[in-house]
């Protein structure tokens, strides 16, 4: 795993990173950059959040402009801590300033040109790709999608497209890091299973019955045991507890925050 190959970039105020292990259009946003006020400044990107669809769709103008996609038509859906990860076609994108159409925790395709999202504020993104063979996934590994398995699901679906976990390259996003998540045993039980035991490291005591998690290192786990080589998986430091300023945290906040996005999109 590569702790460090992430890059933070600065473009027109809008803040948002990228991995070197990945070479399709890709941007984890943050919270920076965008027009929304009070709690939610300023590059919030739901309107489940209470913003207003104005303000969300200038966010995702920016973020586009930033990144350099087209991100006026996107793939996304109402999160729900699942392991569904369906293959997703054209059909199937719409504005992201709209209700979403879809419930599940994260999306596959071949289809260039298309950007797939999902939403994050401590939980895991995971952005995947097979440049070989032309196909792509953005995944949402909150921790009970992580221990359903969600990961296993989406290689399932991109090898159902041709892709080869050998040849799958995966970046891990800002999220909760192992330093923050306490958490409850049904985690660490659930993370335990998850790895067949395999989990030196990933969990050390807390306050009483409360564990630390990595979740991050996990998910790498999880993605070496299905095949994907260490060497193409990053996995970025930044935590979204230590760092509320520039990342929305969902345990900081109390749960009054916004939104950031994992995007990817194969090239045209």
């Amino acid at each position: 795993m590569d702790m460090s190959h992430f890059n933070r970039i600065e473009r027109n105020g809008v803040v948002f990173r990228t991995a070197d292990t990945l070479s399709s259009p890709h941007a984890f946003s943050t919270r920076l950059g965008g027009v929304s006020a009070g709690h939610l400044a300023s590059l919030n990107l739901s309107v489940r959040r209470g913003d207003s669809e104005e303000n969300v769709r200038e966010n995702w103008r920016r973020l586009g402009e930033a990144a350099g996609m087209d991100l006026s038509e996107i793939v996304y859906a109402r999160q729900i801590h699942s392991r569904i990860v369906p293959i997703v076609t054209r059909a199937d994108a719409q504005s992201p300033w709209l209700e979403p159409r879809q419930e599940c925790d994260g999306f596959v395709t071949n289809e260039p040109g298309l950007p797939v999202a999902v939403f994050t504020a401590d939980c895991i993104p995971v952005l995947l790709e097979d440049a070989a063979h032309g196909v792509v996934a953005a995944v949402h590994c909150g921790w009970r999608g992580s221990v359903q398995d969600i990961l296993g699901a989406a290689l399932a679906q991109m090898r159902a497209l041709g892709a080869r976990a050998e040849d799958v390259s995966a970046a891990i996003g800002p999220g909760i890091g192992a330093c923050c998540f306490e958490v409850g045993p049904e985690v660490a039980e659930g993370v335990h299973a998850l790895l067949g035991g395999e989990t030196q490291g990933l969990i050390r005591p807390g306050e009483g019955d409360r564990l630390f998690v990595d979740l991050k290192a996990a998910n790498a786990r999880r993605l070496t045991q299905l095949g994907v080589k260490a060497e193409r998986i990053a996995v970025s430091e930044a935590c979204t507890m230590c760092e509320p300023e520039e990342l929305w945290s969902h345990r900081v906040t109390n749960g009054k925050r916004g939104v950031m996005t994992a995007v990817i999109m194969l090239s045209k």
